[in-house]
């Protein structure tokens, strides 16, 4: 049996603008400058706690916890106003769940909030599960959200997980699992080899060519 977890942000669906939408009306509301979307690429990827706290100035971190909930508010209005899939992501997971590949998420995003976005985006694809941020686990890079997934799936299993960002390759590393950068997402190729990721794919067509070849 073949697994493949997929990342959310900057792998499924380019959520940027509203995640970026969403800081920036904290941001107004407390006073600070805002950032543009090229900037919120490298501040996201650890999950909305750190997001904000990356966003604040220096000297104004500890208004973080407001910023998140600021956030929160914000983006519960908002999570798809801008968000869209990836060209060609939804035929690729179609490809490889006809190929008889289980497919799951795995994501730093809040867990009610990915949930939504993916049976939004994602009605006609099966998922084994979809995982988000949380408190009752700690964040990718950390393995416990892959442990989570394949307790539910048995062990006899090849698993490639597969996102945008030195965070998805590094739990790939952490839980022993292959790993698929995206070169489209928010960080890029030279982020992704750095990392040293065992496949990179230049757009989604190619993530069932790596996997079922």
């Amino acid at each position: 049996m073949i697994l493949a977890i997929f990342d959310l942000d900057g792998t499924i669906a380019d959520t940027i603008a509203d995640l970026g939408d969403a800081v920036n009306y904290g941001l107004r509301v407390l006073g600070h400058p805002e950032h543009d979307y090229e900037q919120y690429k490298h501040m996201v990827g650890n999950g909305a706690p750190v997001l904000c706290q990356r966003a604040l100035p220096e000297g104004h971190k500890d208004e973080a916890d407001r910023l998140h909930e600021l956030f929160r508010e914000y983006y519960a209005a908002h999570y798809l106003d801008k968000t869209s899939l990836y060209n060609g992501i939804a035929e690729a997971l179609q490809e490889l769940s006809a190929a008889g590949v289980k497919l799951a998420v795995a994501t730093n995003k809040p867990q009610d909030f990915a949930r939504e976005i993916v049976a939004s985006l994602l009605p006609n694809v099966q998922f084994e599960a979809v995982l988000g941020g949380c408190k009752e686990r700690p964040k990718k890079p950390d393995r416990a959200i892959i442990d989570e997934i394949l307790s539910t799936l048995g062990d006899e299993m090849t698993v490639y997980m597969i996102g945008d960002s030195n965070v998805d390759i590094q739990t790939a590393k952490n839980a022993g699992l292959h790993s698929i950068g995206c070169e489209w997402g928010f960080r890029g190729r030279e982020e992704l080899e750095a990392e040293g990721a065992e496949h990179i794919a230049e757009s989604p067509a190619e993530i069932p060519q790596i996997i079922l070849r």
